[in-house]
């Protein structure tokens, strides 16, 4: 790849990584429809260790306060709102790790068509306004009300973020709104816990790169510059606006953008 693929597609990856828009229906997108080369899986992983250090940095407080309690808990044995919340994470990371194990393969094959993103992106969409408009309507609760139940739901709803279009943290917040967890704090919970995520994803890909030798690492280190440097401030911006523009505009581009397709694939 020239380097304005590289950038290009590392800015797509950190961008959506975070936004509930679909990170792995917009990569796929550029080479659907205007042809670029496949970006390979060296790249894939360096776009998600890129990720992965913008969410670390951004929470870095609440990882340590996670970390620290959570350890404190086995010789305590005694839970904190911290110690509880990691145990939570590894919770919601089950379902979508087991998932992946066991579909990864027929996905990758079958469920990649810019047919189904176009209406994943359409269809979860309005199941993220819906859940955020009657969000509005009810008492919401922040994390400190989480409960086992709600967790596996929110698991659950992560692994079909496994098809393209559905959109990792959009499916992860829209299951926290319906359960009544206010905006701030469904976003905060679906950051989280792509931590583990990004992790296994990645970590798993890297393992596929042992039989593939790397000869473009300049390529990678670019886009694992670029990946960090723009999901940071996607996060910093999402984070900071979230309770006040709602999930509307993210709604609005999804039908946009999954109507565009279907224009684009039938007419």
């Amino acid at each position: 790849m020239d380097s304005l693929h590289v950038i290009a597609l590392a800015l797509i990856q950190g961008v959506t990584e975070f936004l509930p828009i679909s990170s792995s229906g917009h990569l796929i997108l550029p080479s659907a429809i205007m042809g670029w080369p496949d970006q390979g899986l060296a790249f894939d992983v360096a776009v998600h260790v890129g990720t992965l250090l913008a969410v670390l940095a951004y929470f870095r407080q609440t990882i340590i306060n996670i970390i620290g309690a959570w350890l404190t808990g086995f010789y305590k044995k005694e839970q904190t709102p911290d110690s509880k919340l990691g145990w939570y994470i590894i919770l919601a990371t089950i379902p979508a790790g087991l998932a992946g194990l066991v579909f990864n393969d027929f996905i990758e094959v079958h469920l990649r068509g810019t047919l189904v993103i176009a209406l994943t992106t359409i269809l979860f969409g309005l199941l993220l306004g819906w859940a955020d408009y009657l969000g509005q309507l009810s008492k919401q609760h922040d994390l400190t009300r989480l409960t086992i139940t709600i967790v596996l739901i929110i698991g659950c709803a992560q692994a079909l973020a496994l098809i393209p279009g559905t959109s990792r943290s959009g499916i992860t917040i829209t299951a926290a709104l319906f359960c009544g967890l206010h905006r701030q704090s469904a976003a905060q919970f679906s950051f989280l816990i792509a931590i583990p995520i990004i992790i296994l994803s990645g970590g798993y890909k890297a393992l596929e790169l042992m039989t593939d030798p790397i000869t473009y690492w300049s390529d990678i280190f670019l886009g694992i510059a670029v990946s960090a440097v723009s999901a940071f401030i996607c996060i910093f911006y999402f984070m900071k606006f979230i309770n006040r523009i709602g999930m509307l505009p993210f709604v609005v581009y999804r039908l946009i953008l999954g109507g565009g397709l279907l224009i684009w694939i039938f007419i």
